[in-house]
């Protein structure tokens, strides 16, 4: 497999003149090849936008999409028909961290699946697709896995 490559840009303008409690924290990232940016500010608790994500609730999404994608493939590998996926995933950010940091990323999974297959089968399914998350690899942060498996 070929090494890949990942690009993101940011572009913030404002100033910080005025002090820290002061500044716009509202930017625009890009991530190429895609032209429409997100716009992104800081956690509210850092005075940021409250309407807009901020960075650390894009890690957590990064972690829980990379899941849904790791487990699609894994599942798709298996021939196990999976029909429906939803996630609610959670970051927590303890103010004791030193350095501040997210230690723990909750994805709570609810599995459709169609056909003949058993829960513990799904259950061991995301536990592989866990480990080939490249995302989930690329963390210092505890996650952990709470799914639900329903038939249809």
């Amino acid at each position: 497999m070929p090494d890949h490559h990942y690009r993101a840009q940011v572009q913030w303008s404002g100033s910080t003149a005025s002090g820290y409690a002061h500044y716009p924290r509202a930017h625009t990232a890009y991530l190429p090849p895609a032209t429409e940016g997100l716009d992104v500010s800081a956690d509210p608790h850092f005075r940021g936008d409250p309407d807009l994500p901020n960075p650390e609730q894009l890690l957590v999404l990064s972690a829980s999409s990379c899941q849904l994608l790791s487990f699609l493939a894994v599942a798709a590998r298996r021939g196990v028909d999976v029909v429906g996926y939803e996630d609610e995933a959670t970051g927590e950010m303890p103010s004791s961290a030193v350095p501040q940091r997210v230690t723990r990323i909750t994805l709570r999974p609810t599995v459709s699946v169609a056909g003949d297959v058993d829960e513990q089968t799904v259950r061991r399914l995301l536990d592989e697709a866990h480990e080939e998350c490249y995302i989930a690899n690329s963390l210092t942060s505890e996650l952990v896995l709470e799914p639900t498996v329903r038939h249809v």
